[in-house]
């Protein structure tokens, strides 16, 4: 085909608009990254590592899956890491007492975190940068008051066997999160809640002359996000088998790659689940590719930082921020 062919060919045009290629953007670059770390290491196709990287995954994209409601509203949360940690700590607490359902509290212990990020936000004012990295370093600060920087072990056998083992080969904590990934679909696609939260991403002011209530809808998608940090420190502690003072620290940068790379630009209004979910994939296979390769943390850092970054240039949406400084 010649140049003057494709020019004249609609289809063709079409397929080349830097729409379609951010659209195609994080399925482009997980493919890329498979090829590449298959090529380099041929067991990283292995069954057992797809079980590894199913595992790795659960924690970021459980947090990733609030995190998308958050970001969809327009907003930020910086207090990921220390909210998982203080809700593995609530969960390793009572697991002898609880058993089973000592994911209750951590899912509790969750919501209070973001009820507390979320007023601070909505009804105190504060822009949600500042008010959550103000709840990053409190929150951690509880952590380490209570555990006194040792690990909280946790020795229930039948609360590991439910959240840490595998049902037909497949890890029960990827299971118990994708029922969490349902719930989410639900409530995003099909709730005037969902319909809300865009709509306030999308324009707040719009939305507040519509009759949204604002700053009600702000505060419980910050609840909302609370939760699922509250599920992912209950799973998280169950896979390491105890709840540490340095736990989910960092993690608040995964998190937002992976909301950010799956199609949620930080200028909110549009996104999906299912986005959040290939973004988490995306950078847990980075991860494990990298780390198949021996690439040392501080490489793996600045390669996560390059593919958010890139990610932030492509989908943001620069008519909502003006002029960026």
């Amino acid at each position: 085909m010649t140049h003057a062919d494709a020019e004249a060919t609609p289809g063709f045009k079409n397929f080349m608009t830097m729409d379609t290629f951010k659209k195609f953007f994080p399925a482009i670059l997980l493919a890329a990254l498979c090829i590449i770390f298959g090529s380099q290491r041929p067991l990283f196709f292995s069954v057992n590592n797809l079980m590894i990287i199913l595992t790795q995954a659960v924690t970021v994209g459980t947090c990733a899956l609030g995190l998308t409601f958050v970001i969809l509203g327009g907003s930020i949360d910086l207090s990921i890491g220390s909210v998982v940690a203080l809700s593995a700590v609530s969960c390793a607490l009572v697991v002898p007492s609880q058993g089973l359902f000592a994911i209750a509290p951590a899912i509790l212990t969750g919501m209070l975190c973001g009820a507390i990020n979320g007023a601070v936000f909505s009804l105190g004012k504060v822009p949600s940068f500042i008010a959550t990295m103000g709840g990053m370093v409190v929150f951690r600060g509880i952590v380490l008051i209570i555990t006194k920087g040792r690990p909280i072990q946790i020795r229930d056998d039948f609360f590991l066997d439910v959240y840490a083992s595998r049902s037909f080969g497949i890890p029960n904590s990827a299971l118990i999160t994708l029922i969490f990934v349902v719930f989410t679909l639900i409530l995003l696609n099909r709730t005037p809640f969902g319909r809300e939260v865009r709509a306030i991403g999308g324009g707040q002011r719009v939305a507040m002359l519509t009759g949204i209530k604002v700053t009600r809808i702000k505060l419980l998608m910050y609840v909302l996000a609370g939760g699922m940090y509250g599920v992912a420190g209950a799973l998280q502690s169950a896979r390491v088998m105890a709840a540490t003072a340095t736990m989910g620290e960092g993690l608040e940068m995964d998190v937002i790659a992976a909301v950010v790379v799956g199609g949620t630009p930080l200028t909110g209004g549009i996104g999906s689940i299912w986005g959040s979910i290939l973004g988490t994939f995306l950078i847990t296979i980075l991860s494990n590719g990298m780390n198949m390769l021996g690439l040392s943390p501080y490489v793996q850092s600045i390669a996560k930082g390059i593919v958010l970054v890139a990610a932030v240039f492509l989908t943001i949406d620069r008519k909502k921020i003006g002029i960026i400084t």
